[in-house]
């Protein structure tokens, strides 16, 4: 009897610990936190406005946005909301991308280029972290039209939906990858 309740014990330890294992390989990043008010018959209703960014540096990212009574609450809500929105990005050898991407969305503008291997991150802001956390270590980026956190954050993330690699490229075209490279 005692060697079952033992044997339980160690089972949901090692549980426990694969469970943490898994979770830590995703990284957050808070890239606002701010103070919103809703007016109601009362008075105005404050709350908070929490935009995470979370990636494994792997290749996937996703943005999210959570809004709650306090900030603790607000980060948790837009950490999963993040993991909702995951995409995957195509890196090439040098932790690149392997062309030119433009994104939008709202009035913010994301422009990024690859880059030679040691060029490092160059962007700014939302962008920044974004990129940081899908993986990408060499790449040019420019956010034109707006300020907004938020939106720039969502324009890198469509700037790296529509990143293709070379051999989506050649099947969409039918033709043999070797044909690309030359």
């Amino acid at each position: 009897m005692a060697k079952e309740r033992e044997q339980e014990r160690k089972g949901g330890k090692q549980r426990k610990q694969r469970k943490e294992k898994k979770e830590s390989a995703w990284q957050e990043r808070v890239v606002q936190i701010r103070r919103v008010s809703k007016v109601v018959k009362g008075g105005k209703k404050l709350s908070f406005r929490a935009i995470v960014v979370v990636g494994n540096e792997k290749g996937q990212v996703g943005v999210g946005v959570g809004k709650a009574g306090d900030v603790i609450n607000a980060v948790r809500k837009a950490v999963s909301d993040g993991k909702k929105h995951l995409i995957t990005v195509n890196l090439n050898k040098s932790d690149s991308i392997t062309h030119v991407s433009n994104g939008e969305a709202g009035g913010a503008k994301v422009f990024m280029r690859p880059a030679a291997p040691g060029t490092g991150v160059i962007a700014g802001g939302a962008v920044r972290t974004v990129l940081e956390l899908a993986g990408i270590k060499n790449i040019l980026a420019k956010q034109q039209g707006s300020n907004n956190p938020l939106n720039n954050a969502r324009a890198a993330v469509n700037a790296l939906q529509q990143i293709r690699s070379f051999s989506q490229v050649a099947k969409d075209r039918d033709i043999p990858l070797e044909q690309i490279y030359s």
